[in-house]
């Protein structure tokens, strides 16, 4: 055994490299605050779109068959206007030979425009209680509604019984759609109707104090007299029959223009129309009634009638010209100030919320058939892998018997080298081990020189370096090393007996440049190694195996992974551009023209992180590395020969089965919670216990082909509700990292030395 000694001068000044990663250190958390933001937003917009559909804080209850005893009788025998003018509630009735058309529920982008196109073209004004959440959707609809001079109520925000809800709820319900009514047509208005409302007489004990409460905002409630009941849809002819007052009287009148299918409305409504003008009647809105009725007041009073109405909620100074150019009617109020920017801002996280949701649902598909595609190429080819290189007469080619160089790269392992070198130790293929510690401070190399005296070990050399990280440890062993063939373990790594045999057989084949081993977690009895060795199973090693059969295997592990030494060379090394050495060294191999192989029997047991901080450190590193890796070699998508293969089929395999797929997965998850919570439990629940069934058997698959326990199976429901998730976190972290230009440096993990001999070795 050898030891290089280390160089020896004056402390030096912090180099480029580590003052580089010193600025990434600082610029890590801003971007995970941003990764945890683009979370946050994207949870955000989907509430939202559910909120906007009922679907998140709907309430489907109708109260019916209530008490009436609190309601005063003149109310409840009144006119279809209820008002509070001065704190007292009077009703004001339509006059005779009048019609104030009303519609609910809208606006609708299908039936509402069809509908003012029938008022524009009678001359015919209307007034409209309008859904906030409708509203916010479709702006531009409201903004032509109230241009073309028709006027405009507040019908909720989510169409619910108020009778039910809380003061804070009401309050809630009625200043979200003022806003949506200001940021689509830069108004608010003083009319309100409650959903499922009918006629004054069915006002109960619990609704009349939501009247009360909202007439003194400054709110007046309007009812109806004649109800098309056009919503049952029972045919043109009772539509109209149902909308057409008795004996000449005048009403309030309900039509639809949104809820459900509204043909029958639109081809009853032109008859209705001229039907009521044939009698003498005339149209106007809710506030030609009360100005009429307040004009009818004064004159009987002997006071000018100007035509105005008190001032309501959201006053903000009235009979201001409005956005759409024109007087706005009584009811409304100009929009301005923070109302108005509110209001603008609403409709547009609307509008964000109404194209990202769609999006999503695409891409969730998407998601969806890549991730079952991928399932289903990783069992063919994982099967077809198998059979091929497991039949008896399936041969490399001749045994590889001459002697290959082992290379450690070590730094700060003073709990696990010591049990490395007794795995090697064991080694039936002859080896040379090279250990090149790099810059550790915990006596990793005197630890390495007695356990190799200790174990009578005269193949071990030492070398020192300043640290320089894990690509430069790896080049000065491949420099250092005595044979053609050298393979490459991590400090926390052991070996089975067999396994360099195994590893090196490949290289019978004069075409193989490197070999990827079977890595398996060592220390698995933890609920987070339990979950890492599913991973490495399933994951990792069926993956290889597909990869291995279409020839664009991406990375070759750093735990377990040989190389012909003068291919190293040829490709220039192990390479400091990325934090993926293992990955980018793999890709310039394929690009070189070399093969890269999986060989299933040659296994190493590595010590997986065993906290969520490191292990989040280790796959943040990989992942990020990884994209570093694909970006270096992006030009092998236009390259020729082994390099252009390369590019044609294994980078767009990379890119969507280890980026673009697992950065969208979580949709899944997302909507899989969505749909539980807000729509429906059972049918999100089966299917996404669907989609676990179909991995479980992957991973039983998996587990098969690796003769491992079944028992850790037990687990993965857990891992795919717990661990997948920070997964999906990191590798999102990964991407604004990316995005954002930041580089990372090689991170030491902290190690316990736990697996000490070859779980499950023989």
């Amino acid at each position: 055994m050898t030891t290089t000694p280390p160089s020896r001068g004056r402390r030096r000044a912090p180099s480029r490299i580590q003052r580089a990663a010193g600025k990434a250190a600082a610029l890590q958390k801003p971007r995970v605050i941003l990764a945890g933001l683009l979370l946050l937003a994207l949870t955000s917009v989907m509430l939202l779109d559910g909120y906007l559909r009922a679907e998140v804080g709907g309430d489907q209850r109708v109260r019916t068959g209530a008490g009436t005893s609190e309601v005063p009788d003149d109310i409840l025998d009144g006119g279809p206007i209820l008002t509070f003018r001065g704190g007292r509630a009077t009703t004001v009735s339509v006059p005779d030979k009048t019609i104030a058309l009303t519609f609910d529920d809208g606006p609708n982008p299908t039936w509402t425009p069809e509908i003012l196109e029938i008022l524009e073209k009678y001359d015919v004004p209307a007034t409209f209680f309008l859904v906030g959440s409708m509203v916010s959707r479709y702006p531009d609809i409201v903004k032509d509604m109230v241009a073309q001079g028709n006027e405009v109520g507040i019908h909720t925000f989510t169409h619910i019984d108020l009778s039910y809800q809380s003061d804070a709820r009401v309050d809630r319900e009625m200043e979200q759609t003022q806003l949506a009514l200001a940021g689509a047509a830069g108004i608010t208005t003083t009319l309100f109707r409650a959903p499922y409302s009918s006629k004054t007489d069915a006002i109960d004990n619990y609704s009349w104090p939501v009247y009360q409460r909202l007439g003194e905002d400054g709110y007046t409630s309007v009812f109806v007299d004649t109800d098309s009941e056009d919503w049952k849809r029972p045919g043109v002819s009772n539509i109209i029959k149902w909308a057409t007052p008795e004996d000449g009287k005048g009403a309030s009148v309900l039509f639809h223009d949104a809820g459900g299918e509204r043909s029958q409305t639109i081809a009853a409504l032109p008859a209705y129309i001229e039907k009521m003008k044939a009698a003498g009647y005339t149209f106007t809105t809710i506030s030609g009634v009360t100005q009429a009725e307040n004009a009818a007041a004064r004159e009987t009073s002997g006071q000018q009638a100007d035509g105005t109405v008190p001032g309501g909620a959201g006053a903000d100074g009235g009979g201001a010209a409005g956005a759409a150019g024109g007087r706005l009617q009584a009811a409304h109020r100009e929009a301005t100030g923070l109302t108005l920017y509110e209001g603008k801002a609403l409709v547009a996280a609307v509008t964000v919320a109404e194209w990202t949701v769609p999006t999503l649902s695409v891409g969730l598909a998407v998601v969806g058939v890549a991730v079952m595609g991928r399932f289903a190429m990783m069992l063919i080819l994982a099967r077809r892998h198998h059979r091929k290189r497991n039949r008896r007469r399936f041969s490399w080619g001749p045994d590889v018997t001459r002697p290959v160089s082992v290379i450690v790269p070590a730094y700060n392992e003073k709990e696990c080298i010591a049990n490395t070198l007794a795995s090697l130790a064991r080694s039936t293929h002859p080896i040379e081990i090279i250990i090149v510690d790099d810059g550790s401070t915990d006596g990793t190399s005197e630890i390495s020189r007695e356990a190799a005296e200790s174990l009578g070990m005269t193949n071990v050399r030492v070398i020192r370096q300043e640290n320089a990280g894990k690509p430069a440890a790896l080049n000065n062993g491949v420099h250092s090393a005595g044979c053609d063939i050298v393979v490459m373990m991590d400090g926390d790594t052991v070996f089975e007996p067999d396994t360099v045999r195994q590893l090196v057989q490949p290289f019978a084949d004069p075409k193989v440049g490197a070999v990827a081993g079977n890595a398996k977690v060592g220390n698995r009895d933890t609920v987070i190694g339990a979950w890492q060795h599913i991973e490495y199973v399933m994951g990792f090693n069926l993956d290889r195996r597909m990869y291995d059969l279409l020839r664009c295997m991406p990375t070759i592990p750093g735990a377990i992974g040989a190389f012909r030494r003068d291919a190293v060379l040829e490709v220039g090394g192990m390479s400091e551009d990325t934090l993926a050495e293992d990955t980018d060294i793999t890709i310039a191999m394929h690009r070189a023209g070399w093969n890269v192989v999986y060989q299933e029997h040659a296994r190493a047991w590595t010590e997986a992180p065993g906290s969520l901080k490191q292990l989040w450190s280790q796959r943040y590193r990989w992942s990020y590395g990884t994209m570093q890796a694909l970006w270096k070699h992006r030009k092998s998508l236009t390259d020729k020969g082994p390099s252009g293969r390369f590019g044609r089929v294994g980078m767009p395999l990379v890119v969507l089965f280890q980026i673009v797929t697992p950065v969208f997965a979580p949709l899944i998850d997302v909507f899989t919670a969505y749909s539980m919570i807000f729509i429906d439990f059972r049918a999100a629940l089966l299917a996404w216990l669907a989609v676990l069934c179909v991995q479980l058997v992957c991973a039983a698959y998996a587990f098969r082909l690796d003769r491992e326990k079944y028992r850790y199976l037990l687990m993965m429901p857990l891992q795919q509700l717990a661990y997948r998730q920070l997964m999906y976190l990191v590798l999102i972290h990964s991407c604004v990292t990316a995005l954002t230009g930041g580089r990372l440096r090689w991170q030491k993990l902290k190690r316990t030395g736990e697996v000490g001999t070859p779980a499950g070795a023989s």
